[in-house]
């Protein structure tokens, strides 16, 4: 089951069928114990618009996890100035790397606007699987994230990590949320192309089969002490780096495909 959220439905995809109910209801989607049977309470619609579509987000807080692909501990080694044996420590450490990245409000949705740091020179986006869990600590499903990074802020100093991640435009969800108590299989594509001009300038892929830790690992780890009373989204991390010469430009366009979720599509403005 797929779920879309413009400005005023959320659109249910269930076995060919659309859905639509009122977007206060999202928060009650990622909660449900019972998916089939709040769906059943939707009114039939047709299928939303592309051009319609928001953040498939409510009331949760958005954070992610790092260092949980070994090309991402090289990269992060490559990049820091300083710091270069805590990315390897936390690579092998049985404590995950997890931090705050966006609250609901910060997040934009596939067709929106992505945004680089002006005070940073190297900036790049990292396509991460993300997952949806409730306030219980369930995984209910997954969604794609766009971390977007300013290397060069988080190479200098990895206390300097927060501005690295966090600002506006620095977190985009979509394009929808695939809801499934399911495992995705290890063999699952995560893909990005990025075009400038209107050419290609990078793409890569890799799977889930690179991923150190397992999901329900991350999640547990997130939930320790913490409460979510509206659940959370956590970005899972990224196993594709681009080219130390490539940063982002204005105007550039990212797309980011994991399937059976779809592609998250953004711009930088």
């Amino acid at each position: 089951m797929k779920a879309y959220r413009t400005r005023n439905h959320i659109i249910i995809e269930d076995n060919g069928k659309f859905f639509r109910t009122p977007p206060e209801r999202w928060d009650d989607l990622v909660n449900a114990e019972d998916l089939g049977k709040l769906r059943a309470t939707f009114a039939t619609t047709s299928a939303p618009s592309p051009s319609d579509l928001i953040a498939p987000i409510g009331n949760q807080e958005v954070w992610a996890a790092g260092v949980t692909y070994f090309r991402s501990r090289d990269a992060r080694i490559e990049e820091s100035s300083g710091g270069g044996d805590f990315y390897a420590k936390v690579y092998e450490a049985e404590r995950p790397e997890l931090f705050f990245k966006a609250p609901a409000y910060r997040v934009v949705g596939s067709g929106a606007n992505v945004r680089i740091r002006r005070d940073a020179k190297w900036n790049v986006p990292e396509p991460e699987l993300t997952l949806v869990i409730s306030q219980r600590g369930s995984i209910m499903g997954y969604t794609i994230g766009n971390d977007m990074s300013s290397r060069d802020i988080e190479g200098e100093n990895p206390l300097y990590l927060p501005q690295a991640k966090v600002y506006d435009g620095s977190c985009a969800l979509g394009p929808c949320v695939y809801f499934s108590t399911t495992p995705l299989s290890p063999d699952t594509e995560i893909k990005i192309a990025i075009h400038r001009d209107g050419k290609p300038a990078f793409s890569d892929a890799t799977s889930l089969r690179k991923i150190k830790r397992s999901f329900t690992e991350l999640a547990s780890y997130l939930y320790r002490e913490t409460s979510f009373p509206n659940g959370a989204y956590l970005m899972t991390g990224t196993g594709i780096v681009p080219p130390n010469e490539l940063t982002l430009q204005i105007g550039d366009e990212i797309e980011i495909t994991i399937e059976p979720i779809g592609t998250l599509r953004n711009v930088v403005a």
